[in-house]
């Protein structure tokens, strides 16, 4: 079970949620069998949707964060609920690139540079808001922090990393994400700036035995931070057979009619790769259903 513990500073003007996010990541190795680099990527990005996930407010919220860079993994997706509870996939799991000039895995070379970010956060509300930046980097921290302060004007630092074995199982992930407010004084954010700059990377702070919690109250040092929350989170799908019904029916009667000419019809879901099977007679019944609807 992973863990996100959010801290505060004394005067309330800078939070952090720092995010051990190992069994998640080993969970998507364990569904989508990806290679080192695309383990390192699509880790990246659930921590940080999770992460931003968990600053929404409603219960039912959801927020979705999508890059597509042209990349050879192409596009890879992650949707988290307001608990930091986050799915995620990718279109090309598989990628096989040289390390960077650091000697670490490309993780902008697999993301790719030449495209966007997109969040879409359904708050409850009648239509989602939806938000979209350039991408910066491709290290995936880089521009969720771009995303933050130009869509959502909030001045935000994110670090995120994911150590990978080489036999491809996960040693470490993490991150965090620290959220400065408009009225936080200049000696606070100076105090912040110091703080991550002295800070090593995530991952080499795991590999040292700091917890999420130690690494919340790092970046805050200076400024009397509290414990806010703490909280266990974990790779959740929330895929049913009548969510999968539901998405059958609203292909309509013409393309549910051709799919049954070949027999049964199978739905794999792509966040968890459960397999949903349904007989011709079923898909009868759902297209009874959508006409009735109609």
């Amino acid at each position: 079970m992973g863990r996100i513990v959010r801290a505060i500073s004394k005067d309330a003007s800078v939070v952090c949620s720092a995010i051990d996010g190992k069994d998640i990541v080993e969970r998507i190795e364990e569904i989508h069998k990806p290679s080192a680099v695309v383990t390192a990527a699509l880790g990246r990005l659930a921590m940080g949707t999770s992460l931003m996930g968990f600053g929404l407010k409603g219960e039912r919220d959801t927020i979705t964060v999508k890059i597509d860079g042209g990349g050879p993994a192409g596009a890879m997706v992650c949707v988290a609920d307001s608990y930091g509870n986050v799915k995620a996939d990718v279109i090309n799991p598989v990628v096989e690139i040289p390390c960077n000039s650091a000697g670490k895995l490309d993780v902008a070379g697999a993301v790719g540079t030449d495209g966007a970010l997109t969040v879409v956060k359904d708050l409850g509300l009648k239509e989602p808001y939806s938000g979209q930046v350039p991408i910066v980097s491709g290290e995936i921290a880089e521009d969720i922090t771009s995303y933050l302060a130009l869509s959502e004007q909030v001045p935000s630092v994110c670090a995120l990393g994911v150590l990978v074995n080489k036999d491809l199982s996960v040693k470490n992930a993490g991150g965090f994400l620290i959220q400065v407010l408009p009225f936080a004084a200049e000696e606070v954010i100076d105090q912040i700036e110091k703080n991550i700059t002295a800070m090593q990377s995530v991952t080499k702070l795991m590999e040292e035995g700091k917890s999420c919690q130690e690494i919340a109250l790092m970046a805050l040092e200076g400024l009397e931070p509290d414990v806010l929350d703490d909280f266990s989170v974990e790779y959740r799908c929330g895929c049913s057979r009548e969510r999968t019904e539901r998405m059958l029916i609203s292909l309509g009667t013409t393309q549910l009619e051709e799919m049954i000419k070949d027999g049964n019809v199978e739905v794999k879901c792509n966040f968890c790769g459960k397999l949903y099977n349904f007989t011709p007679d079923e898909v009868r019944g759902l297209i009874s259903e959508s006409t009735q609807r109609g």
